[in-house]
């Protein structure tokens, strides 16, 4: 039997939703390695709209996460509310502004922020039944809160990597396509486009997290 990964999207481009690049090789890295892959939002207007053009705020406009994630995951998407932990070998988050945006507060709060309700409780239905995690990118804020003491990586951003210590994390710095592994916890990082990248760069960065994470899995 296939193992089946759970991919949480934030919506459908980087300043304020999944960042798309990260979101896609992740995508590729697990059905490449043979896992079936299943993906997830939670059904929550995003926190605002960014014109990608201009990187303007698009005043009075909205956007439903679940809906822009569905872009990405060509309409084979749920909602994160209806996730049961217990169908899933391991999970992973690409990063992307949506992830201190919509998935939690980060983006405004810090280290005071807090995750959205659906999607912490399947991160910690995960965590509960010691499944494994991959989180790339800025997405590792959203994990920090949930796990005990872990180990994680944002790359080489000292702002964001003191905060996430003052959320009770231990920080690594790491270059490109280098991936830190929590082993006690089962949590697996790895900087993407929080460093100066390229595609190339993203596509190896996810899938050294990838097949990290599937070792895991039986860990």
């Amino acid at each position: 039997m296939s193992v089946k990964v759970a991919i949480i999207l934030s919506g459908c481009g980087f300043l304020d939703g999944a960042e798309i690049h990260e979101a896609v090789m992740t995508l590729y890295a697990l059905q490449k390695l043979g896992a079936k892959t299943f993906c997830f939002a939670p059904d929550i207007d995003q926190r605002d709209v960014v014109n990608h053009l201009t990187g303007e705020i698009a005043k009075n406009e909205k956007r439903n996460v679940l809906v822009e994630s569905a872009r990405i995951a060509r309409g084979q998407i749920q909602d994160i509310a209806a996730f049961d932990p217990e169908q899933f070998d391991a999970m992973a988050l690409p990063g992307g502004f949506g992830a201190a945006k919509n998935l939690s507060s980060f983006a405004s709060d810090g280290a005071a922020c807090s995750i959205n309700p659906d999607v912490e409780s399947a991160i910690r239905g995960m965590i509960k039944l010691n499944k494994p995690v991959a989180a790339l990118c800025i997405s590792p804020a959203v994990v920090a809160r949930l796990y005990t003491s872990p180990t994680l990586t944002i790359g080489q951003d000292v702002e964001t990597a003191n905060t996430l210590e003052a959320m009770g994390a231990r920080h690594e710095t790491t270059g490109h396509g280098e991936v830190v592994v929590d082993r006690t916890n089962k949590l697996v990082t790895t900087p993407c486009y929080m460093l100066d990248a390229t595609v190339p760069d993203i596509a190896c960065g996810a899938e050294n997290a990838m097949s990290v994470l599937l070792t895991l899995i039986d860990d």
